[in-house]
């Protein structure tokens, strides 16, 4: 079997994070982990040695793959600068984007002045901050964009916005969101590529492909 990630690092972030308001409440995105944990193991499959920094889920560990499991925004950061340096860092969780200021050690009685003003906190920018790195920046980053419209435009914006070199969109107003199956837009510096709904795991497989292309 031809492994062309062979003697490659990939560095892989998967699901939602999980930010606390109290013991028993939190804030979080849409994710399975699905997608990023199929790509985990697709990039496995071809050779490379994968750590896998993955939010909750109800999935099963990937085999052949090092997966890390995290909770917050902020243990997901950390444990992907720990797993650094890496020749790729594919960034598919969906951290959630704003966190409780100071999150309860107690639980909050149900009181709607209370939960109107939970005041928050802006979550740190994973993939922003990857991409961005002056010293050991992967050679190849890429990010998901999750979006409901104007797919390739927004994509378009993400990916300078985030200094990364590509941008592989879905466009989640349908059951992609916990499904089995995804269509992409696969966004580079030069081309954008549509590829057609297919389960995640086919998916999977031809991106960590174009991956093994691009290092070749």
């Amino acid at each position: 079997m031809s492994e062309p990630l062979a003697g490659r690092h990939v560095l892989v972030t998967a699901g939602p994070t999980r930010e606390p308001i109290d013991p028993v409440r939190f804030i979080s995105n849409h994710s399975s982990g699905k997608q990023g944990y199929a790509i985990a193991a697709a990039c496995a499959a071809l050779g490379a040695r994968v750590t896998l920094v993955a939010g909750p889920t109800a999935l099963t560990d990937p085999d052949g793959v090092v997966t890390v499991h995290v909770e917050t925004a902020r243990d997901m950061l950390d444990a992907v600068e720990t797993a650094l340096p890496a020749d790729v860092f594919i960034a598919v969780a969906a951290v959630a984007d704003w966190r409780p200021a100071q999150p309860s050690d107690r639980k909050l009685k149900l009181d709607k002045a209370s939960f109107s003003s939970l005041p928050l906190v802006e979550n740190p920018d994973i993939l922003k901050t990857i991409s961005r790195r002056d010293t050991d920046r992967p050679g190849l980053v890429i990010g998901f964009a999750a979006e409901t419209h104007d797919v390739e435009a927004l994509a378009r914006a993400k990916r300078e916005r985030k200094g990364c070199d590509w941008i592989v969109a879905n466009d989640v107003s349908g059951d992609v969101m916990g499904g089995a199956e995804n269509a992409v837009l696969l966004v580079t510096a030069e081309t954008s590529e549509a590829w057609e709904r297919a389960p995640k795991g086919v998916v999977a497989e031809k991106l960590a492909n174009r991956i093994a292309s691009a290092l070749a």
